[in-house]
């Protein structure tokens, strides 16, 4: 297992941030990793699925995602994630944003769960390296971006 967590201040509203963060049909307009949503329900509620076509590391993919936890109040969400192809490994993530002076706080934590040979030798270890030095910080600043022009709009 593959285990991290990046905080962030967000300079946009926390309601407006979750709210980009829980819409799968927004997805590739703030994290770099995602080329497209390929299916994704009208709103998300427990158990809810999308998929999406991620692209990392030279390749393309698509991604299930099925939602754990959704709680609007405590503005918390975490769900499950792993390639559609029937490989066994599969990431959790879990997303908390908070209220912060003039913004919002985010929190993304991670734990990838390689069960095949490659992926526990090799690409969890690089995935999750560029997870936590590039994509995650970089998806941050854009869900910012995006939520505060969501917030005008």
């Amino acid at each position: 297992m593959i285990t991290a967590t990046v905080t962030a201040f967000v300079d946009a509203d926390p309601e407006a941030v979750f709210r980009t963060l829980v819409d799968p049909h927004r997805l590739p307009e703030w994290n770099q990793a995602i080329s497209r949503v390929v299916e994704a329900p009208d709103a998300l509620e427990a158990e809810a699925e999308w998929v999406v076509e991620m692209h990392a590391m030279a390749q393309h993919w698509p991604s299930r995602s099925r939602v754990q936890v959704l709680d609007s109040s405590a503005r918390h969400f975490t769900y499950r994630s792993a390639t559609d192809d029937g490989n066994p490994s599969y990431g959790l993530w879990s997303w908390k944003v908070f209220e912060d002076s003039g913004g919002s706080r985010v929190t993304v934590s991670w734990e990838l769960e390689p069960k095949t040979f490659w992926r526990r030798s090799l690409f969890a270890h690089i995935r999750g390296h560029q997870l936590l030095k590039t994509e995650v910080p970089a998806s941050l600043t854009a869900l910012g971006a995006v939520a505060r022009k969501a917030k005008i709009s």
